[in-house]
């Protein structure tokens, strides 16, 4: 068993499908498929199940997977020790964020970084924020940011920047012509919500509570897996929407989000790190930018 081979079949697992595991590692489809085959038949045993154009993990398939992400996560720590001995002169930066930080906010600060150490590259991976912290948490991500809180004990986790929710509708909604709203009234329409383990998902739930107001008592017209999904329902109507400024913002200058006055918090941006690993160079430096 080879490196190489734990590398390939990580890929293919994780997005379940060997075309697109290649082309994320830069590989033919062929040579990811012949590493596959050949780990199956060093061990005689069957790592997938092909169902038509599908391929699904078998139980021991799963199992390896853990393994596997584990010898790896290894691998790279080793690597992270000796990059630092190279003064910043190679290496990578692999970070996990959340959709409203990664999509909006981390890009400038990325390019902050690159322009003070040209020859790192950076590595995005996007998810919700119980996505990213199991990354961190996993050894997946020397870092994560997200834009929800975060308890686990093997993680620290420090504020890095401030992000403004807001209340918008579409043009046609009944709230639009309104000034304001109280999240008591939150109940009287439906909504347009993210996914269950997103941070913006959890910060509309905060207010809805605070309002004394049973979550269940929310109507959800739409539940969505990105903000840009959220913001496109809105826009054309569907419901209402909590989102962060960032995401909004050119929406309602142009006329197609109307921003409604509410009591709504200002959620912070979190700095994900794993306590007991060790903290890269390349790490400390991109930590220093964004809490210097």
């Amino acid at each position: 068993m080879t490196f190489e081979q734990l590398r390939i079949f990580v890929a293919v697992a994780e997005r379940e499908h060997v075309t697109q595991g290649a082309r994320d590692l830069n590989l033919t489809q062929s040579a990811s498929s012949a590493a596959i085959a050949a780990l199956e038949a060093r061990y005689a045993t069957k790592l997938f199940d092909r169902i038509g154009r599908r391929i699904l993990l078998t139980e021991a398939g799963r199992i390896f997977l853990e393994e596997a992400r584990a010898v790896l996560a290894r691998a790279r720590a080793a690597e992270a020790v000796l990059t630092d001995f190279a003064g910043m002169k190679v290496g990578s930066l692999n970070i996990a964020a959340s959709q409203t930080v990664a999509n909006y906010w981390l890009p400038a600060r990325l390019h902050q970084f690159r322009n003070l150490f040209p020859v790192i590259v950076a590595n995005v991976a996007i998810g919700n924020t119980q996505t990213v912290a199991a990354r961190v948490t996993e050894g997946l991500a020397d870092l994560g940011i997200v834009e929800g809180l975060v308890d686990d004990p093997v993680l620290s986790v420090t504020p890095v920047a401030d992000d403004e929710m807001v209340l918008v509708v579409g043009k046609s909604h009944k709230w639009a012509k309104r000034e304001g709203v109280d999240p008591q009234e939150f109940d009287q329409t439906e909504w347009v919500l993210r996914e269950q383990g997103s941070g913006t998902r959890a910060a509309l739930e905060a207010v809805i509570a605070r309002a004394g107001l049973d979550n269940k008592a929310i109507r959800t017209a739409l539940e969505l897996p990105s903000n840009e999904s959220v913001r496109a329902a809105v826009e054309a109507g569907a419901g209402a929407g909590v989102m962060s400024k960032l995401v909004v913002d050119r929406s309602i200058k142009a006329g197609v989000l109307v921003r409604l006055n509410a009591p709504l918090p200002i959620r912070q941006f979190f700095l994900l790190k794993h306590e007991q690993r060790h903290i890269t160079r390349i790490s400390h430096e991109f930590t220093q930018l964004l809490c210097g």
